[in-house]
C-alpha cells in the first residue's frame, strides 16, 4: 500500500513541475496565416532560420571560392593538380551535401555548393588519374622529353626575370 501512495505522490510532483515550467500570462500564439502580419522579402530572409545573419547562410557563401578556385583549375594542366587536394575536396563535397539534408534547418544552398564542389573534385581527379595513366602508356624518352620541355621553360623564365633584374639595376 505504500508503494502506491509514493507512486502517485511521484507522479503528481512530475505533473506539478511541468506546470510550473512554463512562464504564467504566456500569450497565446496562432497558426493561421490570415492574422499573422505579413512581412516584407528581406524580412523573412533576415528572420528565417537560414537566413542572412546565420551561419547556416555565410557558410555556403564562402564555400563558393572553393568552388571557383577549384573551376579555375580546370585551365591548368594536369601534371601541376595535386591528386590528394583534389580527392579531399571530392569527399568533403560528397559527405556535406549528404549532411546537408540531415541537420536541421535543412540547407539546400549550402548542400548546392557541396555538390558542385564535388563535381568539381571529380572532374580534376579524373583529368589527373587520366595524365597518370597517359606517362604510364609512354614511353621514357617521351616522358624525358616532356620534361626537359618543361625545365626548359622553367630557365627562360628565369632569364628572363634576370634581365628585368639586370636592367632595373643598370648593368649592361
Amino acid at each position: 500500500m505504500a508503494f502506491r501512495v509514493g507512486l502517485r505522490f511521484a507522479q503528481f510532483t512530475r505533473v506539478a513541475r511541468a506546470s510550473l515550467r512554463q512562464p504564467i500570462g504566456r500569450r497565446s500564439q496562432t497558426t493561421d496565416a490570415a492574422a499573422a502580419p505579413e512581412q516584407g522579402t528581406f524580412q523573412r530572409l533576415w528572420n528565417s532560420p537560414i537566413g542572412m545573419k546565420t551561419v547556416h547562410f555565410w557558410a555556403p557563401v564562402m564555400k563558393w571560392t572553393l568552388v571557383l578556385a577549384g573551376a579555375s583549375d580546370f585551365a591548368r594542366p594536369a601534371e601541376k593538380l595535386s591528386l590528394t587536394q583534389n580527392l579531399a575536396l571530392t569527399c568533403t563535397g560528397a559527405i556535406w551535401t549528404r549532411w546537408c539534408f540531415i541537420i536541421k534547418p535543412r540547407n539546400i544552398l549550402l548542400a548546392a555548393v557541396n555538390f558542385l564542389l564535388g563535381c568539381v573534385g571529380v572532374v580534376q581527379v579524373t583529368r589527373i588519374l587520366m595524365y597518370q595513366q597517359s606517362l604510364k602508356d609512354a614511353t621514357i624518352p617521351e616522358v624525358a622529353g616532356q620534361d626537359a620541355k618543361g625545365e626548359a621553360e622553367i630557365a627562360k623564365g628565369i632569364a628572363k626575370h634576370l634581365e628585368g633584374a639586370a636592367k632595373n639595376a643598370g648593368v649592361k
